[in-house]
């Protein structure tokens, strides 16, 4: 009888026990077991850049990126960095998702220069929860300058990316970010009443370091910033739900 073949976390574990490495990365998990048991980490790394961008251009699908980042943010520790290049948040969207407008310090920059540089200097604070801000253009270098800002720490960096006015992709770049997300809005959940239900999203996880790519629809971020599955996927076959296997974007 053939020995069972080891799973992700037991190879990382020989692997640790080998190199002697036996950091513990500070993990947020998103609540969601069937989220959480998708990515590599079983959620996600605190101290380390991610990215995400909306799949279209469209008004809900910006704001499900949005919101969904916004969700992240509420559940980390401390206040949070927001720098912008206009003034359009939403405060009490961004309540709606679990951000407290008590908690967000809002910084104004010119440019994606300046906007990288206020992340960077936010993460190496180290006393904030997550620093978020969105950047048109970004080089590998500044992306792997945030990145290495967010390790050792555990402040995690947001950056939202939105699609290009010519439709190019931001996500097809190369990328030093841990997990890479494209975000859509989905039809909500039926209610046995008039209205609408909880919001639901596509979520696309078009990369991650050390993990396979996924697709997941999932109902929006709550009051406190917690995703779920909508009532009916619970009981759907796992087989049913799984993405065929992509290469990365």
């Amino acid at each position: 009888m053939s020995d069972p073949i080891p799973t992700i976390a037991e190879l990382r574990d020989s692997l640790r026990a080998i190199t002697g490495d036996v950091r513990e990365r500070p993990i947020l998990a998103f609540g969601c077991a069937d989220l959480d048991g998708r990515l590599a980490d079983g959620g996600l790394r605190l101290d380390a850049l991610h990215e995400v961008s909306s799949r279209g251009a469209n008004w809900g699908d910006d704001a499900a990126a949005v919101l969904f980042v916004a969700g992240i943010a509420a559940r980390t520790r401390g206040d949070v960095l927001w720098v912008v290049r206009s003034r359009d948040l939403f405060a009490p969207g961004l309540y709606q998702a679990g951000l407290a407008a008590c908690r967000v310090v809002y910084a104004e920059a010119r440019d994606d220069a300046e906007l990288l540089a206020l992340l960077e200097e936010g993460l190496r604070h180290r006393g904030l929860g997550a620093v978020v801000g969105e950047a048109r253009r970004m080089q590998m270098a500044q992306a792997r300058r945030l990145q290495l800002a967010a390790e050792g720490g555990g402040t995690v960096a947001l950056l939202l990316r939105r699609p290009m006015r010519d439709g190019t992709d931001p996500l097809h770049a190369p990328s030093a970010a841990v997990t890479r997300w494209r975000v859509a809005h989905a039809p909500s959940a039926p209610v046995p009443w008039g209205g609408l239900g909880r919001a639901c999203w596509h979520l696309d996880c078009v990369r991650q370091r050390g993990g396979d790519p996924f697709e997941l629809v999932v109902e929006g971020s709550d009051e406190a910033g917690r995703l779920a599955l909508p009532a009916q996927l619970v009981d759907r076959p796992v087989a049913q739900d799984r993405a065929p296997t992509r290469a990365f974007g």
